[in-house]
């Protein structure tokens, strides 16, 4: 069997992975992850997803190597993870009683190929009471996650609505990646 590594620190993306039963070892990547500002949220977690990937794989070509990468994009601008309290009540005032759209970037790769496809899921936001974003915000639970928001967590009650792959909202399109996976030599 293939070793396979996840490019990423993120606890959702490993749960998931190890809820459909795939064994593999972590090693976060140390990828650059400034880039171009002319590239769209879609080129963006695209490119970002290969970055960490690549990264990863150059110490460890024996590997098939998993790397991600999600935003969230309201009119046009790309919402990563709040860097403080402050930024993340204004994200989600922004996002308030909005439909907003949630990127995820996924690179499958090895010593001979590598297989990158992006998700896009629409998300509707309930209209948002300040004494919510507020409370919801004092939970730390939108510190690391993109849009400032987690909506398989607290977050949950947040969203009024979604079109499409419930777990590229999460971090990890699971069934689409587990196919790719597989054409890896993953099981």
């Amino acid at each position: 069997m293939k070793r396979f590594i996840v490019a990423s620190a993120s606890p959702r993306r490993r749960e998931l992975l190890s809820n459909v039963g795939f064994s593999f070892e972590v090693i976060p990547s140390d990828a650059d992850e400034s880039c171009d500002a002319e590239l769209s949220p879609v080129e963006l977690v695209r490119e970002l997803a290969l970055r960490k990937a690549k990264s990863v794989l150059q110490k460890n070509t024996d590997a098939v190597v998993l790397g991600c990468d999600t935003v969230v994009e309201y009119g046009g601008t790309v919402l990563g993870k709040p860097k403080s309290r402050e930024e993340a009540v204004k994200m989600l005032r922004m996002l308030s009683g909005k439909v907003h759209n949630v990127h995820t970037g996924v690179c499958i790769t090895d010593s001979e190929n590598t297989l990158s496809f992006e998700k896009t899921v629409r998300v509707e936001f309930y209209e948002l009471a300040d004494e919510i974003i507020e409370a919801y915000v004092a939970t730390g639970e939108c510190d690391d996650k993109a849009g400032a928001y987690g909506i398989q967590g607290r977050g949950c009650l947040l969203v009024k609505g979604i079109e499409g792959d419930y777990f590229s909202v999460v971090g990890l399109p699971v069934a689409e990646t587990a196919r790719a996976l597989w054409s890896f030599g993953v099981k």
